[in-house]
């Protein structure tokens, strides 16, 4: 179990090396869209059932601004970063 738990904790710490393949950026991402369709979802669901979820609207904006800003970095770096 110990093994287990600590060979998952390695993985998950190398995914912050500087020196893997996956873009951080798109993971931070994806998890910030996610959250975004997560709250889609409970708020069409509380619509069905009658109620109102009040979410502040300055905390989904920032989801957006998180999701647009990690996604338009990774792709730039593909772009401009690919020249040597």
């Amino acid at each position: 179990m110990f093994n287990f738990l600590k060979r998952n904790w390695m993985g998950f710490k190398n995914l912050f090396d500087d020196k893997n393949d996956i873009n951080e950026k798109s993971v931070v991402g994806f998890i910030a869209f996610a959250v975004m369709v997560i709250f889609a979802f409970a708020d069409l669901l509380t619509g069905y059932l009658g109620k109102d979820l009040v979410i502040n609207e300055f905390i989904y904006d920032s989801f957006v601004i998180v999701v647009l800003g990690c996604f338009g970095i990774a792709e730039v770096g593909k772009i401009f970063g690919s020249r040597k």
